[in-house]
């Protein structure tokens, strides 16, 4: 895409937005060097050294859908007759014609929530950031916002609960970062105006449907607008639909996409978001921005996020200073953000800093994953940091909380699994660059997001590398136990001079640098992923790979497959 018609599209898209030049006299978008285009974001951006030296952060992906404890996207799926969450929503909590997810936001009292507690705790795991649940798609602001009543101040916790987390987290010692996932509320939330189609109260339409800000006089939402928490009617089931089937096949072709346009017909939705959006930023000052989105949301109005958040980091740091992430990025997007891989995996060695996202549960706590012992474990989230920190990324880790703010005790034990593996081999993860070469191994990994459950685990042959202070360190993604060989690191393909071979946590560990293949005696060693340090001469980083600049895409760059 050519950068002057792109630019001249961008600018066009914001001259048709009429509150656009009033918000920037006003203040609200920031002005500065960076402009809202792709081009503009990829001239100014460079990455942060202190995002490539943390590598390991932990996401608090916390809000009211942690109350029923039935994991991800309850908001929506409770108004989906036929579906496990609507039926444990009607015997819990009634029916969603006449209790919906405004309550179940009133019911996230976070009366147990000890911040410095967990924070401890994901410090001693590793964490050199954390991340901080802004909003999610049921479109509640978990902070003190200024442009959206729905939010924690007023309904649930009634505390900023961005700005305790901010806090905490930089009392700790830890950069700082919020998650925006607000843009797609919109087209989420329409099953809340549908209906059941089948049963006793069959075509009476949901809470959604129905609730203005009138009906709220002498209940504890007067004053608050149903509407603006639901988004308003922007793609409604019609009446005739008579089966369940037929209701999630229409859901699914309508508001079941992910949509990063505005609503049709409704700029003000758009605006509004670009509101929230700049006070969260301006308020809380964050490191970090995740954003629940492929590229940028709804065009220009993305762009101008952007724009503004960088622009408002060269007022507070004189620099571009600050992640913004985003998914699926083209290659005229490669370089203005840092790319997010939600739930996925890499098969080689990028160019430039990323970050893979995942959870060791659901995204919002289920309490199944407890009682069926099916969280991911020390070892496969260490296994996970490895293979990505190899390949010149980050890891963004969520423990999942319960409405209360707590951990189960399932939890605690895996951070503390993490902690000790931490405490022995983190100086390896930690400020490290990538090897020329991210290791070897016969575990194909499938390469794209959302693909972790056809993942079948890794093989005892299957190592990582990461160079740190001029010595190599060499994870095995699974512990192999006698004499290994690791052909890349074989006198003809890699010429480096050894002068010693420890295991982190142990002793020496004895070699032979042969022409074909590095040999180690690995007879003995810890249970989760074991590390050797090979300290010596020709130890350098990848050339390339962690480049703190951005680099101008060429016409020739493909996009890296996600």
């Amino acid at each position: 895409m050519p950068a002057g018609w792109h630019r001249r599209g961008v600018l066009a898209g914001l001259a048709a937005m009429p509150a656009m030049p009033a918000l920037a006299r006003r203040g609200v978008v920031a002005t500065g060097p960076v402009q809202p285009t792709w081009p503009s974001l990829v001239e100014h951006y460079r990455y942060p050294d202190w995002f490539r030296d943390a590598k390991f952060g932990i996401w608090s992906h916390w809000g009211p859908q942690s109350v029923p404890e039935q994991g991800d996207w309850y908001g929506r799926l409770l108004y989906m007759q036929g579906h496990p969450m609507y039926r444990h929503h009607l015997e819990t909590y009634g029916h969603p014609a006449d209790t919906g997810m405004m309550e179940i936001q009133n019911r996230w009292t976070a009366d147990r929530w000890d911040p410095d507690a967990l924070m401890k705790r994901f410090v001693k795991a590793g964490a050199k950031y954390f991340v901080s649940l802004a909003c999610h798609h049921d479109n509640l602001d978990c902070y003190d916002s200024a442009h959206h009543a729905w939010n924690s101040m007023r309904v649930g916790p009634k505390r900023d609960v961005v700005g305790i987390w901010a806090k905490t987290a930089r009392a700790a010692g830890l950069r700082f970062g919020v998650s925006n996932h607000a843009s797609h509320a919109w087209h989420w939330y329409q099953p809340a105006y549908g209906y059941d189609p089948e049963g006793p109260r069959k075509g009476q339409r949901y809470d959604a449907y129905r609730l203005t800000a009138a009906d709220g006089r002498g209940k504890w939402w007067q004053g608050l607008d149903p509407q603006a928490l639901y988004t308003g009617r922007h793609m409604v089931a019609p009446d005739e639909i008579d089966t369940i089937a037929a209701m999630d096949t229409w859901h699914a072709a309508h508001d079941g996409q992910w949509i990063e346009t505005a609503p049709p017909g409704d700029a003000r939705y758009a605006r509004q978001w670009l509101l929230r959006q700049t006070d969260l930023i301006e308020k809380y000052r964050p490191d970090f921005c995740y954003m629940d989105n492929y590229e940028l949301p709804f065009g220009p109005i993305g762009l101008a996020a952007a724009a503004d958040y960088y622009n408002r980091s060269i007022r507070w740091h004189g620099k571009v200073d600050v992640v913004l992430t985003a998914k699926q990025l083209k290659p005229y997007a490669r370089f203005g953000l840092v790319q997010d891989v939600e739930r996925g995996f890499s098969d080689r060695l990028w160019e430039e800093p990323w970050q893979t996202d995942t959870c060791i549960g659901d995204w919002f706590y289920n309490r199944a994953r407890f009682t069926d012992r099916s969280y991911k474990s020390a070892e496969d989230v260490v296994q996970r940091l490895v293979d990505v920190v190899s390949k010149n990324g980050n890891l963004l880790l969520s423990i999942p909380q319960r409405g209360d703010g707590t951990i189960d005790a399932e939890e605690e034990r895996i951070l503390d699994d993490l902690a000790r593996w931490m405490a022995i081999n983190g100086s390896a993860i930690f400020g490290s660059r990538p090897f020329h070469v991210y290791g070897e191994g016969p575990t194909q990994l499938a390469v794209g997001m959302q693909n972790e459950g056809s993942f079948k685990g890794f093989d005892t042959r299957d190592v990582r590398f990461t160079v740190k202070g001029g010595a190599l360190n060499i994870f095995f993604l699974k512990p192999p136990r006698g004499k290994v060989k690791i052909a890349a690191l074989g006198a003809t393909r890699w010429p480096g001079r050894i002068e010693r071979v420890e295991l982190l946590g142990g002793g020496e560990v004895t070699y032979r640098h042969g022409a074909e293949a590095l040999e180690l005696d690995m007879t003995a060693g810890p249970d989760i992923v074991p590390v050797v340090r090979i300290n010596g001469r020709g130890i350098e980083p990848a050339r390339n790979g962690g480049s703190a600049r951005a680099l101008v895409p060429t016409a020739s760059r493909a996009p890296l497959p996600v």
